[in-house]
């Protein structure tokens, strides 16, 4: 459900200390700092962009999605998840089971969006053209395409159903 979003968080957030270093002095005690930590493929910068990206994971579902409010929404139009009673236990076994496949979800994106900064050393090729961040958008986009396809299709069934 995340997708791209805490990636690119995480990204801004870094970029800032490098934004500000910019306009100091290069000889400056905090320009160096900030080469030294927030400069991209340093170890500590990817152990930062690492947490940073698990922690926006957490951060962008709590704020999308709402197993109180899913819970009201199944209870009002008559849905249940089998086995749960509706109202509160719905909505905690929803944050539950979210917490769950956020974890989950949240380590699968963090390995993508280090990969590219992982594989450039064991491979000996300094620079990768796409980042982890071009990668998950293009994916993205290959299995959005493939859904309309889909769904194009699906609707040919349907209209020759009809006539």
């Amino acid at each position: 459900q995340v997708g791209v979003i805490p990636v690119i968080f995480a990204s801004s957030v870094l970029a800032f200390p490098m934004t500000i270093a910019s306009f100091l002095s290069p000889e400056g005690g905090f320009y160096k700092f900030v080469q030294r930590f927030f400069y991209p493929g340093q170890p500590i910068y990817l152990v930062i962009y690492a947490v940073f990206i698990f922690l926006f994971s957490y951060f962008y579902t709590a704020v999308t999605f709402n197993p109180a409010d899913v819970a009201d929404n199944l209870k009002k139009y008559g849905g249940f998840i089998p086995g749960i009673r509706p109202g509160r236990p719905t909505a905690e076994y929803l944050d539950k089971v979210l917490t769950r496949i956020t974890s989950a979800g949240a380590l699968f994106l963090t390995i993508v969006a280090l990969l590219p900064y992982l594989l450039g050393p064991l491979t000996g090729i300094s620079q990768i053209g796409f980042g982890g961040t071009s990668l998950l958008i293009a994916v993205g986009v290959a299995i959005d395409t493939m859904k309309q396809i889909e769904g194009e299709l699906v609707m040919r069934q349907y209209e020759g159903f009809l006539k």
